[in-house]
């Protein structure tokens, strides 16, 4: 599959989608952007923005295999990545596969769950494959998480480790619609006439993979690598921030952007796509200062800033 190919299948993957998800193609395109580099997404936002129903289009789109886990706090490791239960027919112990034997994985509310049933997911996510009793289980091609998280509500949560979070490739935002853009959701569901929404396969598992394949194609030029290196870097020397992104988040935002150039029908990385993908590719991965808290200042912005004071690469470069 050419890299046109590409573009024009993830063009018509937004378009498919934009049909339900009413005025929110940037944020479809940058979910889309971490599906294509084979990575795990973590949407952040408040309750009843479509985050749910965005994972569960995104597989009817992709043509992959899709399982819900709503975590709770007595959701224990076994519920999500399987057990050993003896069948006294055959006189053995079998294996009974959990939901995260599937391509894409919906972890809906995954800071609800225990740290423990948060570590189940660890090594799927790294090494797509679940141990259990000492026995290994490949998980299929793609594996993907798309988890959500509601960033205000506290009781009876248990915020992600650091480890974890730097296990998801990005994150993302949905956000608020518009007044007339809620009013449009209104008069769709009304032509819908039922709550549910469905949309066709644009491309098969198959393609996808492919696609993901067809992105290593994709120019990266040694001054770009450097704007990379040199954004990840001011992470690491800010004085607001006590942890910086480690080599995964450079490897990240390398991806996103090579994701971003192919959205945008590209098959060379520019420095404007490092600056799109900057925000949700390393923001998640930066612990602040203690004292920022009375500010109210966010790693998203502290990124932002870092990205006004690294020189971008010149054009001749």
């Amino acid at each position: 599959m050419t890299l046109n190919d590409v573009t024009a299948r993830c063009r018509d993957i937004v378009a498919t989608l934009g049909r339900v998800v009413v005025g929110k193609d940037d944020a479809l395109a940058r979910i889309l952007a971490g599906i294509l580099a084979n990575g795990h997404v973590l949407i952040e936002d408040y309750p009843g923005l479509a985050k749910t129903l965005i994972a569960r289009l995104f597989a009817q789109a992709l043509g992959l295999t899709f399982k819900r886990v709503q975590f709770t706090p007595d959701l224990l490791p076994a519920d999500i990545t399987g057990s050993f239960l003896y069948d006294q027919r055959e006189a053995r112990f079998e294996f009974r596969r959990g939901p995260v034997f599937t391509n894409l994985l919906l972890a809906d509310e995954i800071n609800r769950a225990t740290p423990k049933t948060q570590a189940a997911l660890l090594e799927a996510m790294q090494e797509s494959q679940v141990t259990v009793e000492g026995e290994s289980f490949a998980l299929e091609p793609p594996f993907l998480v798309i988890a959500t998280q509601n960033p205000i509500e506290l009781e009876g949560t248990y915020p992600l480790p650091e480890a974890q979070l730097d296990r998801f490739l990005l994150r993302v935002a949905i956000g608020y619609p518009t007044a007339d853009e809620e009013r449009e959701i209104l008069e769709r569901r009304r032509e819908r006439r039922a709550d549910e929404a469905h949309i066709g396969t644009v491309v098969s598992r198959d393609e996808l993979l492919a696609m993901q394949k067809a992105l290593e194609d994709v120019f990266v030029g040694e001054a770009v690598e450097r704007y990379v290196v040199d954004l990840v870097q001011a992470t690491r020397t800010d004085h607001r921030v006590a942890l910086g992104a480690s080599p995964r988040g450079s490897l990240a935002l390398l991806k996103l952007a090579r994701a971003d150039a192919v959205l945008h029908g590209r098959d060379f990385v520019l420095p404007d796509d490092v600056k799109a993908m900057a925000v949700p590719a390393l923001a998640h991965r930066l612990i602040l200062q203690p004292e920022l808290w009375i500010a109210k200042l966010s790693a998203a912005q502290v990124v932002s800033h870092l990205l006004t004071h690294v020189p971008t690469p010149k054009a001749e470069e």
